[in-house]
């Protein structure tokens, strides 16, 4: 990590049910010989010593990629909000790095051009890309907890929505295409 960021945690969430993956965890599909989430976590095990995995099955398998577990608070897969609330809960850090374990392609620059601009701007920070938002691919600040779990109360399930309104978000922009932005959610994705 550069000496001029602070320290962050890191979420990763895999606590989806897999739908478009014929309910398959999607973090523990093999791409290239190892299961997605191992290739996000190879890339944020240097910025950090708080790897947090949001997953609500399979945690066994999960261990060996996170510093610590957590599950969603309801049953039956309610969202990624549900897993950033878990999430950020947990860190043990101000600033926390969040990404789908379905994005292998990820790498430390754009995570630090993230992690940088929330810093300097004191606010969350959200991928945009061709205009619109990414949320599988942002830094909020822990302090955001509160309006998160407000927002899910009064019954907001969407994560893009949740974050937009927690008072101001800043967006990192990205190109059409830039691949380390590919999400592998779908079976065609992963290869033969």
């Amino acid at each position: 990590m550069s000496a001029r960021l602070p320290a962050c945690s890191v979420l990763i969430l895999a606590g989806g049910r897999g739908a478009r993956m014929g309910g398959r965890d999607k973090g523990l599909l093999e791409w290239r010989g190892e299961p997605l989430v191992a290739h996000v976590q190879r890339v944020v095990r240097p910025l950090t010593d708080d790897v947090v995995i949001s997953c609500n099955r399979n945690q066994e398998l999960y261990r060996g990629y996170a510093d610590r577990l957590v599950a969603d608070a309801e049953a039956d897969y309610p969202g990624p909000l549900a897993g950033v609330i878990a999430g950020l809960a947990m860190a043990r850090h101000d600033w926390v790095v969040v990404l789908g374990c379905d994005a292998p392609l990820i790498d430390r620059r754009l995570i630090e051009d993230l992690l940088e601009l929330a810093v300097v701007q004191d606010l969350p920070a959200m991928v945009r890309q061709g205009g619109y938002w990414q949320p599988m691919f942002a830094v909020l600040p822990r302090r955001v907890l509160p309006l998160l779990r407000r927002a899910w109360l009064e019954g907001e399930r969407s994560l893009q929505r949740a974050l937009l309104g927690v008072g101001g978000c800043c967006g990192l922009d990205c190109a059409v295409g830039d691949p380390r932005l590919s999400n592998f959610n779908t079976p065609e994705l992963l290869g033969p």
